[in-house]
């Protein structure tokens, strides 16, 4: 019995050695919460806008929090944002990115190399390739519209927009890049979107280690038919797969990755590539529809493109001047994209803010920054952060509006949908063009108008902070019909 107490006693005293934590003077403002080792986990998760605000009102712009044994420091000073960003010595990006490829995708690639999965990425997601691409994919989104709003349909039909938009986008997002037309045995792109439904459903669960049991067996299961499904998927030239895919595989099997890896690896990329466009679309056409004279404005500038056009379905290959379309896409990604940046600390580093303070970042700490609270919802920047202003990115004249301030200095960064350095997105040009045509083919050819004209746009999904664009809590019930059939 005494041996047992003995025992318990020094396990205790070890545990608290080692979590045992205290604040130094060259320290950020630390909050480890009451709770033992889980510290603030559980509210961090829950809301993480909420509750990074609430420490950013109890501590500034910059503290550190303990979250399930990890002290995280958080910097919410857009002006100081570069310091983390352009830093590649001291802090990794691809830790964490690897802890989540195993957690989320049960994938682990021992030879990764971040930087020449990049240079593939930039080669077909820009350039000559890019228009290439853009072409494909406006042409799967022509016919999935047309099938799932046919021409002779008289009548309206009512969908929930946010289904309405991610599974279309999702299916012509998949047949442009990962070929479904000519392999996967002929499988119906609407199959792999149903399941991929219930993947995204449990992602955020599995990126933080929470799924129930049931929950896990579900996951695995669902993993499991989706690298089926993905199994041919860019094996050849041949299979129908776009350049891209093909390039990736490749790449993938020089570093040694088996057949089992790789099928994980294309379902990365399957999230990667479709996780965030068909909800940027919703919320657009969300916000439009709730708000008439953002709609107007935005008709009338595709009004105007579309009479010196000869197609009448899509917007042209060439580059389009659309500037109160891009402000109205703009401001909905400031208040509905809200990935974190999160960083390792390898070594030992002293953070100069932009004020002047500095702090040091101890080594395996993370450092994360959270650009949907600063600068995207922040008061001082952006005047009335909660409202949807279509215009908020355009002066007076019409052009482009760039210059927004904090603390008296102008902002290199004053909203950031698409992350910055290392974790820029890519396939930026490709989204945005996707998300125009999408918006330009339904609002042109479709009337397009709230089921319930008093209907407001939803909450979000709030577990969904620092996973790229935020979903909402529930439907926006809409009714569609084409134009040319009353």
């Amino acid at each position: 019995m005494i041996w047992t107490i003995f025992l318990i006693f020094q396990a205790v005293l070890l545990y608290f050695l080692l979590t045992h934590r205290s604040r130094s003077k060259s320290d950020p403002p630390l909050d480890k919460g009451v709770i033992p080792w889980l510290g603030h986990a559980l509210e961090f998760g829950k809301d993480a806008s909420k509750f990074l605000d609430r420490m950013k009102q109890k501590h500034g712009d910059i503290f550190t929090v303990r979250a399930a044994g990890r002290y995280v420091t958080v910097l919410l000073d857009p002006h100081s944002y570069d310091t983390v960003i352009n830093d590649s010595d001291s802090l990794d990006f691809t830790r964490y990115a690897q802890v989540l490829m195993e957690r989320i995708f049960n994938l682990r690639l021992p030879h990764h190399q971040p930087s020449n999965v990049s240079a593939m990425m930039k080669k077909h997601f820009m350039g000559v390739n890019l228009a290439a691409l853009n072409s494909t994919m406006s042409r799967h989104m022509q016919a999935s519209l047309k099938t799932e709003m046919p021409q002779n349909q008289k009548d309206w039909k009512e969908q929930g927009l946010f289904n309405l938009s991610y599974s279309l986008l999702f299916k012509a997002g998949y047949l442009s890049l990962f070929g479904g037309e000519q392999n996967n045995n002929g499988t119906d792109p609407s199959s792999v979107y149903e399941e991929y439904k219930k993947f995204d459903g449990l992602l955020t669960k599995m990126a933080r280690g929470t799924l129930k049991p049931e929950e896990k067996r579900t996951a695995q299961s669902v993993r499991q038919r989706l690298c089926v499904l993905l199994a041919p998927a860019g094996l050849t030239q041949d299979s129908g797969a776009s350049p891209w895919l093909h390039a990736y595989r490749r790449l993938l099997q020089e570093d040694g990755a088996d057949e089992e890896t790789q099928r994980k690896a294309v379902l990365m990329q399957l999230w990667a590539t479709q996780g965030n466009v068909g909800p940027a679309a919703f919320w657009l056409l969300g916000y439009l529809l709730t708000n008439p004279e953002a709609l107007t404005a935005v008709k009338n500038e595709f009004s105007a493109i579309s009479t010196m056009e000869t197609s009448e379905t899509s917007l042209p290959d060439r580059p389009v001047n659309t500037p109160v379309f891009d402000s109205a896409l703009e401001e909905t990604l400031r208040l509905t994209a809200a990935p974190f940046i999160t960083r390792e600390v390898v070594q030992e580093k002293t953070l100069n803010m932009a004020d002047g303070q500095q702090y040091l970042l101890r080594k395996g700490d993370r450092v994360c920054l959270f650009p949907f609270n600063s600068p995207q919802k922040d008061p001082e920047i952006h005047h009335e952060p909660q409202k949807y202003k279509y215009d908020r990115f355009l002066n007076k004249d019409g052009s482009v509006k760039r210059d927004f301030y904090k603390g008296g200095r102008r902002l290199k960064y004053y909203t950031m949908p698409w992350g910055a350095g290392a974790n820029g997105c890519v396939g930026k040009k490709f989204a945005i063009n996707t998300i125009r045509q999408f918006v330009y083919m339904v609002l042109t050819n479709y009337d397009l108008e709230l089921s319930d004209p008093n209907s407001q746009i939803p909450e979000v999904n709030a577990s969904r902070y620092g996973f790229g664009m935020l979903q909402p809590e529930r439907d926006l019930l809409v009714r569609y019909r084409p134009r040319n059939t009353h």
